[in-house]
């Protein structure tokens, strides 16, 4: 397929593993950037090996839908990164690329040889971004995370779950978010790059990427002295806000009423106007005072209805209401099969694959599934013999000495 992508002239080396390095730069990839994935049989990614989410274990390198999924569109070569020729070739391929991702543990990557001091001599307007956990100063800057880890230091999960609960364990969804960060801000760096032919190091701390969506939690704190606390589904201020139980096992639907218009048309809605003249629910303050109720109303009109029925039903007269679906429910959601969000590729191992699409349409330069995840080292011989100008008994030889491994 043809890359159509507004990034088709960008190069990419990465030497990341498990999900917020990785999907990152996949995220490049969608966009057109030719991504080059460095790993290693002496400590693979071990999203190849097995899936946190699911407790599969993988019995090759090359099976693994989990990894598919977070690396399309993607180059991988294989080099042994304790080698020391296996570092001159990385700087090799450095040398030719725009940008380096990197995700290992801070001091990890400039032991061996490829930090960004050592990078930019090789490439002076290279921008080279490193993701951990707590960012690369600080007194936890050596902080071993994966997504439960920097979530929590991140403060959201404290404030997210019910108040007889503890705080919420949030995984790969963290990680994701992360990700995002990190191809926003490559994406900033590569505009200042066209603007000035400046490259720059980008430190990117996984816990500070969190902790920004915890916002309006620090402004109350600083602003108001509030410490706040989980709460559930419950809005300080609007009622109804919350998940109301449907049809079927385990169904539930998320219904919110911002204003007094909305409150009476859900009322009308449900079959009972004399709700909106009722001195529990007069307004707002009088509906949040006396939420229990309500909510215990709002549920005997629900529970017997399909989710997607009442959502329709609420959408067409302006009242936001949605299903709170399952992981099954959304792949079979009728708006995302329509827009293509879960899409099948063909893997050489695995077979057919389904796999998460784009999250963008773009009109001039769409984002492209080019290519499935790939088998490890799949493309060594062809970048380093068309890339590096390596001759083929070279690439042997280093195979032998378990450079290339």
């Amino acid at each position: 397929m043809e890359n159509l992508g507004p990034l088709k002239t960008i190069r990419v080396v990465e030497f990341t593993s498990a999900w917020a390095g990785p999907y990152a730069t996949c995220l490049l990839g969608f966009l057109g950037a030719e991504v080059i994935k460095v790993e290693s049989r002496q400590r693979p990614d071990h999203s190849r090996n097995l899936s946190f989410t699911t407790g599969r274990k993988f019995e090759t390198l090359d099976e693994s839908e989990v990894f598919n999924n977070l690396n399309l569109n993607k180059l991988s070569v294989s080099l042994n990164l304790k080698k020391p020729q296996a570092v001159e070739i990385a700087k090799k391929l450095i040398a030719i690329s725009d940008v380096v991702m990197e995700n290992m543990r801070p001091g990890v990557i400039p032991r061996l040889g490829l930090g960004y001091d050592v990078v930019r001599e090789l490439k002076p307007d290279i921008i080279y971004l490193s993701s951990s956990a707590c960012g690369q100063t600080g007194p936890d800057r050596e902080y071993v995370g994966y997504a439960p880890t920097f979530a929590a230091l991140s403060g959201l999960p404290h404030i997210t779950g019910y108040p007889d609960w503890p705080p919420s364990n949030f995984m790969g969804s963290i990680d994701l978010r992360s990700a995002c960060t990190s191809a926003f801000a490559i994406l900033a760096a590569l505009y200042h790059l066209r603007q000035t032919g400046e490259g720059q190091y980008i430190d990117l701390a996984s816990q500070e990427a969190i902790a920004v969506f915890a916002g309006d939690i620090f402004m109350d704190y600083v602003m108001n002295g509030r410490i706040q606390v989980r709460k559930g589904n419950k809005d300080d201020v609007m009622a109804p806000h919350n998940c109301y139980r449907c049809k079927g096992d385990d169904k539930w639907i998320s219904i919110v009423t911002a204003s007094e218009e909305e409150w009476v048309s859900l009322c009308n809605a449900m079959g009972k106007p004399e709700l909106a003249g009722d001195e529990r629910f007069k307004d707002m303050p009088a509906r949040k005072a006396n939420e229990e109720e309500m909510d215990r109303i709002i549920t005997e009109w629900t529970q017997d209805q399909d989710y997607y029925d009442v959502m329709n039903r609420l959408q067409a007269v302006g009242v936001a209401a949605s299903p709170s679906l399952s992981s099954e429910a959304l792949f079979e959601d009728p708006h995302l099969k329509e827009r293509g969000v879960f899409r099948q590729v063909d893997h050489p191992v695995i077979g057919k694959n389904w796999v998460i699409g784009p999250p963008w349409r773009l009109t001039e330069t769409p984002a492209q599934f080019r290519s499935p995840g790939p088998m490890l080292g799949q493309h060594t011989d062809d970048v380093f013999q068309n890339y590096l100008g390596m001759a083929p008994e070279e690439i042997e030889r280093l195979r032998t000495e378990k450079v290339i491994y």
